[in-house]
């Protein structure tokens, strides 16, 4: 893609937030995640669409929880998302020599483990805040196809494509089904997630925090067709400004199954499991039970 049509005027107020958050990403780690947090609180305010949508979802999963308790909650995921930002800028405009004291790798040996079969490995993650530096810290220890949703912006889908392509071995886009088959066959790790709803088409219902949500069955099929290995992998903001733990689990067992509302589920169950220990780092913003089974009620037309 040519930087020239990107410096039309229509694009110039965009570049000058994208300076800002440069100088942002150049601050020492406390002070970026402090001022991701302030970030995260005006978005809480500014954005009160997600911030509703966000608040449903809490209120559908965490039924434990009284009004104040997910309302603190609520907010500290703002803050969460606000320190998100940075963090991904951070992972596309640092250096390795920058950030790889930040990363704390668990299980690395699952990976080596995994490609030692010579089918590939299907690196599957869910979308928390801290997805894309945590995916930056492996690209230090692996070489990594990495699938992503192009952007609809012109000037941010430039800036996402140019880091990804420079970081990852490989971007894949998420409808390139026959490249990231390709890239199995080779072998290799390719990294998605899955975790968002896409609709109805090539997805079952499946439970997570114990409702039906629409749940994508690409890495099922991606395994049987590739034999693939399939090797869960999250990432978790540390307290006290200690950094980030890259947690890569064991390969997944008889897996797929010939069952892929099973497949979703376990997939679905290993997530819900990171995003209790850390639930601030979920994306609550994600309308993710929109999708509902025939019969069912829209849970983001009414009221909280």
């Amino acid at each position: 893609m040519s930087l020239l049509p990107l410096l039309k005027p229509r694009y110039w107020l965009l570049w000058m937030v994208i300076g800002i958050l440069w100088c942002l990403t150049r601050l020492p780690h406390r002070w970026q995640l402090a001022a991701g947090r302030q970030i995260g609180l005006m978005a809480f305010w500014l954005a009160p669409r997600r911030r509703r949508i966000a608040a449903i979802n809490l209120k559908l999963c965490f039924v434990e929880l009284n009004d104040t308790q997910r309302y603190q909650l609520l907010r500290r995921h703002f803050e969460s998302l606000g320190m998100g930002l940075l963090e991904m800028l951070s992972a596309w405009w640092r250096g390795d020599r920058a950030l790889k004291s930040l990363g704390h790798i668990e299980g690395l040996e699952h990976l080596h483990t995994a490609l030692e079969q010579g089918k590939g490995v299907i690196l599957v993650g869910a979308h928390f805040t801290s997805l894309e530096i945590g995916t930056r810290f492996l690209t230090m220890h692996a070489a990594i196809h990495a699938v992503y949703r192009p952007h609809e912006n012109p000037l941010i889908e430039y800036f996402m494509k140019k880091s990804r392509d420079s970081r990852a071995e490989k971007a894949i886009p998420r409808d390139a089904v026959r490249e990231m088959v390709r890239s199995l066959k080779q072998n290799k790790l390719l990294w998605f997630a899955t975790d968002q709803n896409f609709g109805h088409k090539q997805s079952v219902f499946a439970n997570f925090f114990g409702i039906a949500a629409a749940t994508n069955i690409a890495t099922s099929r991606l395994a049987q067709i590739s034999g693939a290995s399939v090797v869960p992998f999250f990432t978790q903001r540390l307290e006290n400004n200690q950094g980030y733990k890259v947690i890569i689990q064991p390969a997944l067992e008889n897996f797929p199954s010939n069952d892929s509302v099973q497949d979703a589920s376990l997939i679905n169950q290993l997530i819900e499991i990171q995003a209790r220990r850390a639930p601030e780092q979920y994306l609550w913003v994600h309308r993710r039970f929109k999708d509902r089974p025939s019969g069912e009620t829209e849970f983001y037309n009414g009221e909280i």
